[in-house]
């Protein structure tokens, strides 16, 4: 994770009007901000996210952490399962968090880039092409980027899909997602992982891939 002496601001913030709450890290001299979108049942507590955003902030990025659905919306989810795969909702609600973050003081100089995982990696493109603002990168890391439906086609942002090599039936959606996504785009394969990239230096690998897009294409 980033150090204390690396970071300019840190703080939980709430997205209004729709009541969301995440963890903004912006690093000083931050060349962009990152929007994680978690994956079902995650949270923005996810222990792979934040290690992918401690890597995003060594290399001065900003991060934002954020639970797309409200403390009370989570307790229904937690019955009925269905609001974790309302993908509309999803990226309606980092829709709101891009807008918020193009007001904030700390990060409005900042370009933006979404990160999704699971589930949030289609709510991530879908997002990304109904933005009215610019969003220059996405990333996926094990996504489910075929959930985002005839979206695809109309993403701009440059995109990178990281899926495990042995997540065999994911790895295959990423591909027929990949041949429709019209944008500039990319599919890496890390070997050994399956979809969790539990397995010992996949996470790592992933985080590298996704810190080498977002320093790509995010510029302030």
């Amino acid at each position: 994770m980033a150090t204390q002496k690396e970071i300019s601001t840190e703080r939980t913030v709430e997205i209004r009007p729709v009541g969301l709450v995440g963890d903004l890290v912006v690093p000083a001299d931050a060349r962009g901000i990152v929007v994680f979108a978690h994956g079902s049942g995650s949270s923005r507590f996810s222990s792979r996210n934040r290690f992918v955003a401690g890597v995003l902030q060594n290399a001065g990025l900003g991060t934002l952490l954020l639970d797309l659905l409200t403390a009370e919306e989570e307790q229904v989810d937690l019955r009925t399962r269905h609001l974790r795969f309302d993908i509309g909702l999803l990226a309606e609600r980092l829709g709101h968090a891009a807008e918020w973050l193009r007001n904030d003081a700390a990060s409005a100089p900042l370009s933006l880039g979404y990160f999704g995982a699971s589930t949030g990696a289609a709510a991530a493109l879908v997002a990304s092409a109904n933005s009215p603002g610019p969003i220059q990168a996405v990333v996926s890391r094990g996504g489910r980027p075929d959930l985002a439906g005839v979206a695809l086609v109309q993403v701009k942002s440059p995109t990178l899909l990281i899926v495990g090599g042995d997540d065999e039936e994911v790895l295959e959606l990423n591909r027929k997602a990949l041949a429709k996504l019209q944008c500039e785009k990319k599919l890496a394969v890390v070997p050994g992982a399956t979809h969790l990239f539990e397995e010992p230096g996949t996470l790592e690998a992933a985080a590298d891939l996704a810190r080498n897009w977002f320093q790509q294409y995010l510029q302030s």
